[in-house]
């Protein structure tokens, strides 16, 4: 049973290493795609992905709500495309290693959030959560939505249940 396992997996990386290579490096929708190659990661491809969104965030923190948003709401849509591209180079519907709806849900997350390492932290974690949980009604889209449209909007709704979740912990739970 144990060398079945392992040969799935190995399988599935060679499938994944494969789709890669699919990509064109020199077209910028797929480094986007990939979360500037933070979704090249063979384990936990969308965690990477999150991870690398946190200096975009960090950049971004201290922008007035109004850029903040119009930021993260272009960034957000032209992330169908994006997707979109990307999985047409690889021919596989929301391969793992797509991460651009990662960078989006966590710019979601931290609307408004407090300042600090804290609340970055806290974040991360709320939005890998509802991302790799789904609850209702983000399982849904999830499951019927296709496309790039359906890569990005479980992580747009997990940044919301996210950022909603954040702000409720802030100022309720832990104001400080």
């Amino acid at each position: 049973v144990g060398s079945i396992f392992t040969m799935a997996k190995l399988e599935k990386h060679h499938k994944s290493r494969d789709a890669f290579e699919r990509l064109n490096w020199r077209n910028p929708l797929h480094w986007l795609a990939t979360g500037f190659g933070s979704g090249l990661s063979p384990v936990a491809p969308g965690t990477f992905g999150t991870l690398a969104a946190i200096p975009f965030y960090w950049l971004m923190m201290d922008l007035p709500l109004s850029i903040y948003v119009a930021i993260t709401a272009v960034a957000a849509i032209a992330g169908i495309w994006i997707c979109q591209s990307a999985t047409r180079a690889i021919g596989m519907e929301d391969h793992g290693g797509i991460v651009w709806d990662e960078f989006m849900g966590f710019g979601i997350t931290m609307l408004l959030a407090p300042p600090g390492w804290l609340w970055i932290a806290i974040g991360f974690l709320l939005f890998r959560l509802f991302d790799i949980v789904k609850p209702w009604p983000i399982c849904w889209f999830d499951r019927h939505v296709e496309g790039g449209l359906g890569i990005m909007l479980d992580d747009i709704v997990a940044g919301i249940f996210a950022c909603l979740t954040l702000q409720l912990l802030a100022h309720f739970v832990l104001p400080l």
